[in-house]
């Protein structure tokens, strides 16, 4: 059996969006990871600390963002992979 890429020029803009998202929403939760495990440790100052939340949160509200102005519900940025899992751990 063969699996065919299907490539609609209606959607192709919003895929192209959601693939794209779904790396940043990746990244995201990895970065989020990191910070809290380095407050954890006690290696951030107050003001890095503060800066590492502000980013997040806004980087955040720019994902909702571009996810409402392109129809795209946050779940689908959950890529399956198959015998592997989804891409993203649920929260």
């Amino acid at each position: 059996m063969t699996r065919r890429v299907e490539l609609d020029q209606d959607t192709v803009e919003r895929d192209l969006v959601r693939l794209v998202l779904t790396i940043v929403e990746l990244l995201h939760q990895l970065m989020e990871r990191q910070a809290l495990r380095r407050v954890e440790q006690g290696d951030l100052s107050e003001d890095q600390e503060e800066r590492i939340g502000l980013t997040l949160m806004l980087l955040e509200r720019r994902m909702n963002e571009l996810c409402e102005r392109y129809g795209i519900e946050p779940d689908e940025l959950n890529l399956d992979l198959g015998p592997l899992g989804p891409l993203l751990p649920r929260e």
